[in-house]
């Protein structure tokens, strides 16, 4: 089964590079950007000060380093030499809400040596950025979007999250049952029917599923379901088969499971969500358990 598969196709990632070269003396990245970063350090040291946000960073090889979410930070480099980077924003669809963005920590930090899976993407990378062939943006682009889907495989390969739902994907007792959840929403999924895809009983399933996610398998089916559900609305689909398509037996089995999750009915939600102009596709099922790396 595909762990990542659903996900992307419901809840999509885009890049747009904006820095290639070197990056000399203090920058900052403020209050102000909305969107996430994943920056590539080729070379040269490399200080990040999150204002205690975050524990601060020393990077003294390459490495890659990605903000899933927006985070206050200033970069210290040498003021003569710098560091070598190529940076590109990265913007997932619901922006902080989306659940691949909510399922990661704060900040990944990883050298590119303990990742040799990379080294076919990240020569394209820079070999593309060092030229000026036609196309560069696009293609940079391209090649951010795939390094962000490796990157994620070592994330879940690797154990960098510890609870939430990359956690319960890289859990090889939780993640052909996640996977289906995931693919058929719509399904009337019971606490016995997810323990028997986990191959496990359910009182054992119950107690894995909280430990490793962090939340009981009911409360994360509601959150996916509302998740997709927001991402619906949002698109203009009827009431009626919203509910058809995430899986609740009527209009209003949807409204009270939508209100409970989010503080809001249904149409009030996609009311602000049409004033706000902004896209509030998902609604948090890798929000539920907090992340550490």
């Amino acid at each position: 089964m595909d762990r990542l598969a659903a996900l992307f196709e419901r809840f999509s990632v885009s890049a747009r590079t904006f820095q290639s070269g070197a990056l000399c003396g203090i920058n900052a990245i403020g209050e102000d950007e909305t969107r996430g970063q994943l920056h590539v350090v080729r070379a040269g040291r490399l200080a990040v000060d999150h204002f205690g946000a975050a524990p601060p960073l020393e990077v003294c090889e390459p490495s890659l380093l990605l903000y899933p979410r927006p985070l206050p930070r200033r970069f210290i480099t040498d003021a003569q030499r710098g560091a070598d980077m190529v940076c590109a924003h990265i913007e997932f669809t619901g922006s902080v809400a989306n659940p691949v963005a909510a399922a990661l920590p704060d900040v990944v930090q990883l050298p590119l040596a303990q990742a040799p899976e990379m080294d076919f993407l990240l020569r394209h990378l820079f070999s593309e950025a060092d030229a000026r062939n036609c196309g560069r943006q696009a293609m940079l682009d391209r090649l951010f979007e795939a390094l962000l889907i490796q990157l994620l495989r070592v994330v879940m390969d690797r154990g960098h999250v510890r609870s939430g739902m990359l956690a319960g994907l890289a859990d090889p007792r939780l993640r052909n049952m996640l996977v289906s959840l995931h693919e058929r929403p719509q399904q009337p999924w019971s606490l016995e029917s997810l323990a028997e895809l986990a191959g496990m009983s359910r009182t054992a399933f119950a107690n894995t599923f909280r430990d490793v996610v962090g939340v009981t398998p009911g409360a994360y089916l509601q959150a996916w379901r509302i998740g997709l559900a927001q991402q619906h609305l949002a698109a203009g689909m009827p009431l009626k088969l919203v509910a058809q398509e995430v899986g609740y037996s009527n209009e209003a089995a949807l409204s009270r499971a939508f209100q409970a999750q989010t503080g809001q009915r249904p149409g009030e939600w996609r009311r602000g969500a049409s004033a706000a102009g902004v896209d509030q596709a998902p609604g948090s099922p890798a929000r539920v358990g907090q992340n550490s790396h």
